[in-house]
């Protein structure tokens, strides 16, 4: 049926000539790019570090938690901050020695549930959060209210 027939694919003399030859395994030398050792120097213009380190204390720490509890905890070398709700513990430990230049111990997270609030009829909630406390070492102090 010579009808049916356009709607077969034909194969091109390309695809033809390609099956005969044998594949390559080499790539030819025109094609591979070296890269360059270094680049190249703008005069006047002041050379840029590689290495850039990521600052996340601004994404992980909102504020120091200020309660009666947490200026307690301080005498014992451990202090209580309100952290992003995603947070890790290695994140806080991170952004906690970046700030304050202190050597963490240990870290405790604790999810504080939104709460019910009601004024009269209307009935609104208070927000939850997440705070940390964290323990530095012996020795060290974190000043969070400058006296």
């Amino acid at each position: 049926m010579p009808i049916l027939n356009i709607f077969k694919k034909k194969e091109s003399k390309k695809r033809v000539e390609k099956k005969e030859e044998p594949e390559k395994t080499e790539k030819p030398k025109e094609r591979i790019k070296e890269k360059p050792e270094k680049r190249e120097e703008i005069p006047g213009r002041p050379q840029k570090e590689r290495k850039r380190e990521v600052k996340i204390a601004p994404l992980v720490l909102e504020a120091p938690h200020i309660t009666e509890k947490a200026t307690r905890l301080g005498e014992e070398n451990q202090y209580v901050f309100r952290v992003s709700k995603r947070a890790t513990k290695p994140e806080i430990k991170r952004a906690i020695e970046e700030v304050y230049g202190v050597e963490v111990i240990k870290v405790r997270t604790i999810k504080m549930v939104p709460k019910r609030r009601r004024l009269g009829r209307s009935v609104g909630w208070k927000k939850g959060y997440k705070k940390a406390i964290v323990k530095i070492k012996e020795g060290q102090k974190i000043e969070i209210l400058p006296r």
